[in-house]
């Protein structure tokens, strides 16, 4: 009995010491924002050409837009410094969200939404905004339960 009790405490410690390294993304999305993060370094607007390139739905009207705001950014949250993944979340395997630190001189959130309708990735939503604090803040809420 003190042999089956010892065994359970150990397969216990050891299953509660190792977490499941579950990917939510695969190498290509992987591959696609490390490739935007290294053009948006240099040029901003080549780094959102790059990434809606990945998506002929979207109107170039709006592709301008979001290009024209992205490359004033280092004007209004300072030099930038590179990035840290937030959080990535996993919808579905055709659906994935990703949040970024994105560390200027002032802290920037991107926000990229990929969806995979058959056999490629494609940008389906992609924002930025200086609400990191908000992520934070609401995934350090606690919710009860009842």
């Amino acid at each position: 009995m003190k042999y089956i009790v010892t065994s359970l405490l150990l397969l216990l410690i050891s299953c509660s010491n190792t977490k499941p390294q579950e990917k939510t993304e695969d190498p290509t999305l992987q591959k696609l924002m490390d490739i935007f993060f290294d053009k948006y370094k240099t040029n901003p607007k080549e780094a959102v050409d790059f990434i809606f390139g990945t998506n002929t739905d979207i109107l170039p009207d709006q592709v301008k837009e979001l290009k024209d705001k992205l490359s004033t950014i280092n004007l209004l949250a300072g030099n930038f410094y590179g990035q840290e993944l937030i959080t990535s979340q996993k919808a579905s395997s055709s659906l994935v969200y990703f949040s970024f630190l994105v560390k200027h001189d002032k802290p920037i959130r991107f926000i990229f939404m990929f969806y995979k309708p058959k056999d490629k990735w494609k940008i389906y939503k992609f924002k930025f905004d200086d609400q990191v604090d908000a992520e934070l803040e609401e995934s350090g809420k606690v919710y009860f339960i009842k």
